[in-house]
């Protein structure tokens, strides 16, 4: 009988892209999706992230639970995998010798076959390599959408922020080929997929392996003339390298999003330099400024660590006249805690947890009453949503159908006819709340697209989005969280 195997995904944006590689590769191999009726999967992959508190509780915690039940399932394997795997190595397997396989960031291709060399052995198999093995775009992949598509351009990053352990987990930067990233976008595209997400740790040094720091830039234009695409997105860009060019390109390219989420970390100076974050506040501002004077309605977005070593009161307080002056639209706030391995971990002047939970408490107060007036500077706006499946955990409750809008923000909304997730509607919106509007009107415009047509018949995107072999070669054109860029 056919294999079943699930896949339980941990962290960013790019791990969630990960998984669905390594989807992929198993039903390549000849793996079946458990059914969600409740199977108990023969095969079980943690793709797991180290960048977030606790994480290593949270997947040992998970394995534990999971013990019991290989022991009543006989055949059944457990993998780990991502960045948690590539930290910890055969760490992994002495805490929990039930696990069968542990793989790293850089040879996500090798699951299957370090699957089949456990079952043939009967002994776990952990296989870290220091660097990529291909490019993990260049791996067949299972698609979770019909209507949106992540696409990765870079994995990697250069920056030696002291707070993040992504480079030493990740690697160096590695960029893909321009012509090879368009070939994805394009075949996504053309079947049906409107709406694609750039990755990279720093998309803003898109380029720099290849020597052109424009190529970001470019690359945005170009996706402006892939018939059938409508909305580009990305994350994260660095406030070190943002450059007039990329806000030309956003503001001149439609189909680019009016959407920006840049990470801040801190508004102080002091605490940015003791994080070598190569660009201050009054920079960081400036930014802001020059992107709102080209693109008005930009939703703009950030990432800020509250309590990192040596933060005094002071500190804190730059970080909320900055975010005052900012008005971001959306804030991802998240109070420091050491990581090993990272220099910040053994700085001096760590700060108390009781300090660190109250000025917490405080930012998050600050940012929800501006992103409400934000959004309620909203009401009465018509907006263009593209139907999202997932995004309402309310919706059966409360009748509505859910999906972002152009700006990224989350609508609630009273449905039509016949609507379905990969379709877009306008709406008008009648209330505003800090994380999310609602529109329950009747609504102002219903198109029927191709993407909702996949997701009605249950399909996703299916051409191969193999666009090369390998990695690029050096000298040729080829995201979060605390630990974002």
């Amino acid at each position: 009988m056919t294999r079943s195997y699930a896949i339980r995904t941990y962290g960013c944006q790019m791990n969630a892209h990960d998984s669905e590689r390594l989807a992929g590769m198993l039903e390549s191999a000849g793996y079946r999706p458990v059914a969600q009726d409740g199977e108990q999967a023969d095969v079980v992959v943690f793709n797991t992230c180290a960048v977030r508190e606790n994480a290593d509780n949270r997947l040992y915690g998970n394995l534990g639970h999971l013990r019991p039940v290989k022991d009543a399932h006989p055949g059944m394997q457990i993998a780990v995998g991502g960045c948690l795997a590539q930290k910890d190595r055969a760490e992994i397997v002495r805490r929990a010798p039930w696990v069968d396989v542990v793989f790293g960031t850089h040879n996500l291709g090798s699951l299957p076959a370090l699957l089949e060399r456990a079952r043939h052995n009967q002994a776990a198999q952990v296989e870290i390599k220091e660097s990529l093995e291909v490019f993990p775009s260049t791996l067949p992949a299972r698609r979770e959408s019909a209507y949106a598509a992540w696409v990765s351009i870079s994995v990697g990053c250069n920056n030696t922020c002291t707070f993040c352990i992504v480079p030493s987990l990740r690697g160096k930067e590695v960029d893909r080929r321009p012509g090879e990233v368009l070939a994805e976008v394009s075949a996504l595209a053309a079947e049906g997929v409107l709406e694609v997400t750039l990755l990279g740790q720093n998309v803003n040094s898109y380029g720099v392996e290849f020597g052109d720091r424009a190529a970001f830039g470019k690359l945005l234009r170009a996706c402006g003339d892939i018939d059938g695409l409508e909305r580009v997105r990305f994350t994260s860009p660095h406030p070190r390298d943002f450059t007039g060019d990329v806000i030309a390109a956003m503001a001149e390219t439609p189909v680019v999003c009016p959407q920006l989420h840049m990470p801040l970390q801190s508004g102080s100076d002091a605490v940015l330099r003791a994080m070598r974050r190569s660009y201050r506040s009054g920079r960081y501002l400036s930014i802001l400024d020059e992107v709102r004077a080209a693109i008005p309605d930009a939703a703009i977005s950030t990432d800020i660590i509250v309590g990192f070593p040596g933060e005094t009161d002071a500190d804190f307080e730059a970080t909320l006249d900055v975010v005052r002056a900012a008005r971001f639209a959306q804030a991802f706030t998240f109070q420091y805690s050491p990581r090993p391995g990272t220099p910040a971990a053994s700085l001096d002047g760590q700060v108390p947890k009781a300090v660190v939970s109250e000025r917490y408490q405080r930012l998050v107060a600050v940012q929800e009453e501006i992103s409400w007036e934000l959004n309620r500077s909203l009401v009465g706006r018509t907006v263009e949503v593209l139907v999202a499946e997932g995004e309402g955990r309310k919706d059966g409750a409360t009748r509505r159908m859910s999906g972002r809008a152009r700006d990224g923000r989350l609508v609630h909304f009273a449905p039509g006819p016949g609507v379905r997730p990969g379709d877009v509607v306008h709406t008008e919106i009648t209330y505003a709340a800090p994380h999310h509007l609602v529109a329950d009107g009747p609504l102002r415009g219903h198109r029927k697209t191709a993407a909702g047509d996949l997701y009605e018949q249950g399909r996703r995107p299916s051409r191969p989005t193999v666009t090369g072999l390998g990695l690029p070669a050096i000298g040729r054109p080829v995201a979060t969280a605390s630990g974002g860029a």
